[in-house]
């Protein structure tokens, strides 16, 4: 199989009948990223040599590893691998290999996928357009003069690209669903707490949730459901089962009620992505779908409660980088000197703008006006959700209000960056699943994306709604011409 954009289940099921071997699935993927990569920078560390001694060991087995056996799968930067390079995107850890594996990692094993590298991310996981990495920009694969959106821009960009399959994520404020909407792939962002953030390196632990992307719903359901589950490592990863997803997605929906919260798109959406967003209405309709207009009163206030809290929280969590404990340390004459030395060269501009602002709020004087307000405003969010979900199945968004903007067009303008994320924002705030799916193109070629959310542990719904779209429109089959 060397198609670039066979899905991961038709690599899996190839392999199972032996008409592909692991190696070759992976060693397609690692021609892929020696052709087209350096075009694109979305991977920051290639695995080749540990990926094709995976393969060959998965090879010789009799029986299947497991439901992702022999699949390449990338890994955003931000993911503890043992004795391969974790960076986050930023410099303060330029020389760091763990030594463990975060527990999306022994999963993904246990699953039978090939690990085959790291993909770029802006530094900790903070931006919106992979701009912030400390080891240069990710291109998006439908305009290389194009960002390909963040902070798991490598990541989208690699599947979107053909480069690999499947790849992991991390979205604190929409950063899995806003890179797939911009590349134009399925990006899933999953209830708080249903998947283990062991080994993951922390923005905001609050808010920050791992999750798969792919060029389908089901590869995305696939990789969920391998990675899923409690973990008693994590002590926010919820003690219940996991309700497998793949099978379900193949099952026809049930009517839905899906509501739309017109009162967001009132200004700052672009005509495109407006014209998109209602067209898949009409799609949903022709499916059987009701939609209704729903409130949420509280969210435009998403963006201000989420950088404040998602900014105190990395205050806190970046604290321990000091070049002592954690961090690379920068020679100095005295501790203060190598603190500032280590820290101001460390840390890239973005991170220090949030770690200013994150402690700015906890300071004394202004935690109960800025940061409890946030967490105040936050609940009200959530609760806001709760009502809207007593009469509707998901709600449906644009998951970006543009599509992607040339880089560096934003880089000096972060309230314009800021201010991007408003349809992103409010899931995480509430702990909500939400799913991003292509949805249509603009003029210029560049895809756009559709969100679904809904209700807490509601991830198979979710996925069987994206998945129903998804088989009645045929924009995840268009794939860029890189």
């Amino acid at each position: 199989m060397r198609d670039p954009f066979a899905s991961a289940a038709a690599i899996r099921d190839a392999i199972r009948r032996k008409d592909l071997t692991s190696r070759d699935a992976v060693e397609a993927s690692l021609a892929r990223i020696g052709a087209v990569d350096a075009r694109l920078n979305a991977f920051r560390v290639v695995a080749r040599e540990a990926a094709l001694a995976r393969a060959d060991e998965l090879d010789r087995r009799d029986e299947p590893a497991g439901p992702l056996h022999g699949v390449p799968v990338a890994l955003k930067d931000n993911l503890s691998t043992r004795g391969i390079a974790t960076t986050a995107g930023s410099k303060i850890l330029e020389n760091y290999r763990p030594i463990y594996d975060a527990t999306v990692v022994d999963r993904l094993e246990q699953a039978g996928a090939v690990i085959v590298g790291k993909t770029t991310c802006d530094a900790f996981a903070m931006g919106s357009s992979t701009e912030n990495s400390g080891y240069g920009p990710t291109r998006n694969p439908w305009n290389l003069d194009r960002v390909p959106g963040g902070s798991s821009g490598g990541s989208a960009a690699a599947v979107a690209g053909g480069l690999v399959a499947l790849a992991l994520g991390s979205d604190t404020g929409g950063s899995i669903r806003q890179p797939a909407a911009l590349c134009g792939i399925v990006g899933l962002k999953p209830t708080y707490g249903a998947v283990s953030r062991y080994g993951l390196l922390a923005f905001a632990s609050s808010l920050d949730q791992i999750g798969p992307f792919g060029r389908t719903v089901e590869d995305a359901a696939l990789l969920f459901d391998a990675i899923a589950g409690h973990d008693p490592r994590d002590a926010t990863s919820a003690p219940r089962p996991h309700e497998a997803t793949a099978a379900a997605v193949r099952e026809p929906a049930a009517a839905l009620r899906v509501g739309v919260p017109r009162h967001l798109f009132e200004e700052g959406v672009d005509a495109p992505v407006l014209a998109a967003f209602e067209a898949s209405l009409e799609t949903l309709r022709s499916l059987g779908a009701t939609i209704e207009t729903v409130e949420l009163p509280h969210s435009p206030l998403g963006v201000a409660v989420y950088y404040l809290v998602a900014t105190a929280e990395a205050s806190a969590n970046l604290a321990r980088y000091d070049g002592v404990r954690y961090g690379c340390r920068r020679p100095a004459t005295s501790l203060e000197a190598m603190y500032e030395a280590s820290r101001s060269t460390g840390f890239g501009a973005e991170v220090k703008r949030r770690i200013m602002l994150g402690t700015y709020v906890l300071s004394a004087g202004y935690r109960d006006a800025y940061y409890l307000k946030a967490q105040q405003v936050r609940t009200l969010i959530r609760r806001d959700f709760d009502r809207a979900f007593e009469k509707v199945d998901v709600i449906a968004t644009p998951t970006s209000p543009t599509a992607a903007f040339p880089i560096g067009a934003r880089v000096d303008d972060p309230l314009s960056m800021y201010l991007a994320d408003i349809f992103t924002v409010p899931a995480p705030l509430a702990g909500l699943p939400a799913i991003s799916v292509p949805c249509g193109f603009t003029p210029e070629d560049l895809p756009l994306g559709l969100q679904f959310v809904s209700r807490p542990w509601a991830d198979r719904l979710l996925l069987q709604a994206a998945a129903a779209y998804e088989r009645a429109t045929a924009w995840h089959e268009r794939h860029p011409a890189i």
